[in-house]
C-alpha cells in the first residue's frame, strides 16, 4: 500500500509537470539518491526524485471500528486497520548549468500540491481501492535538521520540499474473531 500510495503521488505530479513544460519524457522518478554501495543511483540526473524519509504510525483515531455482520446473530470482529504518515521527499537532481531547472521544478512541485492536497476518488478515480484518500501537507525542517537529514541521505544538498502525507490506511482484513450477537426478545402487545 505504501508503494501504491507513492506511485500515485508521483504519476500525478509527472503527468502536470509534463504538461506544464510540454515534456516527452517523465521527470519524475521514484528512487534513492544513492545506493546502497554509495554510487549514484542510476536514472535520476535532471528529475525530480521522490523517496520515503520515514513512516510513522498516526494514533490519532480516524475512524470507529466497527463489526461486520455475517449472517444471523454473528458478527465479524476485525483488527483495526492502521494509519500511517509518510513524510516524502521531493528533490531536484539537476547538475551543473541545469541547477535553476531544480529551483524550476521544485517550485511547480509546491505549485501542484498546494493547488492538489488531497487526493480522493472524486477528483483521483485511479487511486487504489484501498486507500480512501491522501492528504498532503508541507513538513518544515530547522537548518539543523535538514543539515542531518541530507548528511544521511547523500551528503549533498538537493533543492526540495518534505511532505507529510496522511492517512494511509492498512487494513488486513483478517478476521479476529466471530461473535454472537444480542437480538432483542419478542414481545406482543395484547389488547385487553
Amino acid at each position: 500500500m505504501i508503494d501504491t500510495a507513492i506511485s500515485h503521488l508521483a504519476g500525478q505530479l509527472n503527468q502536470h509537470l509534463k504538461s506544464v513544460f510540454a515534456l516527452n519524457e517523465d521527470v519524475v522518478v521514484i528512487s534513492n539518491i544513492l545506493e546502497q554501495d554509495g554510487s549514484l543511483a542510476a536514472n535520476i540526473n535532471n528529475k525530480i526524485v521522490v523517496f520515503l524519509i520515514n513512516v510513522e504510525h498516526d494514533t490519532t483515531p480516524f475512524r470507529q471500528p466497527s463489526g461486520n455482520h455475517s449472517g444471523a446473530n454473528r458478527a465479524v470482529v476485525q483488527y483495526p486497520p492502521i494509519y500511517l504518515n509518510l513524510y516524502l521527499m521531493f528533490a531536484g537532481h539537476f547538475t551543473g548549468k541545469n541547477y535553476p531547472e531544480a529551483l524550476k521544478f521544485i517550485a511547480n512541485t509546491m505549485s501542484y500540491f498546494q493547488g492538489h492536497p488531497v487526493f480522493d476518488h472524486r477528483n483521483s478515480p485511479d487511486l487504489d481501492k484501498r486507500i480512501d484518500k491522501l492528504t498532503l501537507d508541507i513538513e518544515n525542517l530547522n537548518l539543523k535538521d535538514l543539515g542531518t537529514l541530507w548528511g544521511a541521505l547523500s551528503n549533498k544538498y538537493l533543492p526540495s520540499i518534505l511532505y507529510k502525507v496522511r492517512m494511509v490506511a492498512i487494513d488486513s482484513q483478517d478476521v479476529k474473531r466471530r461473535v454472537a450477537t444480542a437480538q432483542e426478545p419478542a414481545t406482543s402487545i395484547g389488547h385487553g
